[in-house]
């Protein structure tokens, strides 16, 4: 199958087309809303921080902003901020387009209030809109998309089924020379020492044992024991029993190929290859997290069921459950519960995924995007004072 998608300024592919208008920061959230909500094409992100944040909290919440408007999914860019919010609005604007993308900044405080700003704001992402939908879409190859890989609401399917079978999509993805991503730190925990045997050098298998050890670590500081919160309700619910029971069948999504790096949450990968990124085991922070990174695609495995979306990348969902894929048809995208009941392989619903994946790149929509599922959220690393 050809593959189709916008050729960015700096080169890069973006396999949707949207506007994206940025707050800045929560007191910016409903303006940017408001003005997303008024063109076709548009999309604003809620973003619940960028006031009062201090050090490396306030430098992950810039920084997000900055790489997600970067993301090549995106078109073009509208930062929206109050004027006294810790987040540099119109430096976010200025790195975004640093890509060759344009970017522009308006403030509420500066614009005599909302009503203004939404007017001003409406006016320049319609303008950005219509330059947007001029674009054509040209060839491309698979080697240009990076795919990002997330699990939630596991069962004992997960690691039987969907996960193995991502895994399966991820491996092809880098063998054409593809980057996947994956990711939730706190789902390592009891079998980092098997990643860490597919480092590509000591160096990096050093680097996965250090982010689970310091994710622990942290925890203890607050007196909290990782373990006790692992697995979760739903977790135990849906038959896991351990921590490590989680971990081992989490890792499967991952599939089998060279760890080339370990990515900071955010983070862009700087070659091709298979990349884990330190996260938190919150699927939407997670997701943030990866698509901030450069992914324009997610593939999702669940064993109980989700409807999670992203506001600028689709989102298939897979669920190795099948009483949770008749239970949420309308959600999940692809049923690998037919290698539970024995219909199927791993291989087999594999390229199931892989097939779906190529028609999504081409603008097929997922059930998330249909529905309009646009959840979105951003990690903390310190409290607000």
């Amino acid at each position: 199958m050809k593959l189709y998608g916008y050729r960015r300024e700096n080169g890069e592919i973006g396999i949707r087309n949207y506007i994206l208008v940025i707050p800045a920061s929560v007191c910016a959230s409903e303006v940017a809303g408001r003005i997303a909500n008024h063109v076709k094409g548009a999309v604003a992100i809620p973003n619940q921080h960028g006031c009062c944040q201090i050090g490396p909290d306030l430098e992950l919440t810039t920084e997000i902003l900055i790489n997600l408007g970067k993301n090549p999914n995106i078109a073009a860019v509208l930062v929206v901020g109050l004027g006294c919010e810790g987040v540099p609005a119109k430096e976010v604007a200025e790195k975004i387009r640093e890509t060759g993308k344009r970017a522009e900044c308006i403030i509420i405080q500066e614009n005599k209030g909302t009503l203004n700003t939404e007017a001003l704001g409406t006016k320049i992402v319609r303008e950005m809109a219509a330059e947007a939908s001029k674009m054509q879409k040209e060839e491309i190859d698979l080697s240009e998309i990076t795919i990002a890989i997330e699990c939630g609401g596991s069962d004992t399917t997960s690691g039987l089924a969907s996960n193995p079978a991502v895994g399966y999509v991820s491996d092809k993805v880098v063998d054409l020379g593809g980057t996947s991503i994956f990711s939730e730190t706190t789902e390592f925990i009891g079998a980092e020492h098997i990643l860490a045997k597919r480092a590509v050098s000591q160096e990096v298998g050093d680097k996965i044992l250090k982010i689970v050890s310091d994710c622990e670590k942290k925890a203890n500081t607050m007196g909290v024991d990782m373990r006790g919160g692992q697995p979760t309700p739903g977790n135990i619910q849906g038959g896991l029993t351990t921590i490590e029971e989680k971990s081992l069948g989490c890792i499967y999504k991952g599939g089998t190929r060279i760890i080339q790096d370990v990515l900071a949450y955010s983070e862009m990968p700087k070659g091709k290859g298979l990349y884990i990124m330190d996260t938190p085991g919150q699927d939407i922070e997670s997701i943030t997290g990866m698509v901030a990174g450069g992914a324009q695609l997610v593939l999702f495995t669940t064993g109980r069921g989700t409807p999670t979306g992203c506001p600028i990348a689709p989102v298939i969902k897979v669920t190795g459950n099948p009483e949770t894929f008749v239970n949420m048809k309308d959600n999940i995208d692809i049923n690998a519960g037919t290698i539970i009941e024995g219909h199927e392989t791993i291989q087999d619903v594999g390229e199931k995924i892989f097939e779906e994946m190529l028609e999504v790149i081409n603008g097929k929509y997922t059930k998330a995007e249909s529905l309009n599922h646009r959840e979105f959220g951003i990690y903390k690393l310190i409290s607000t004072f």
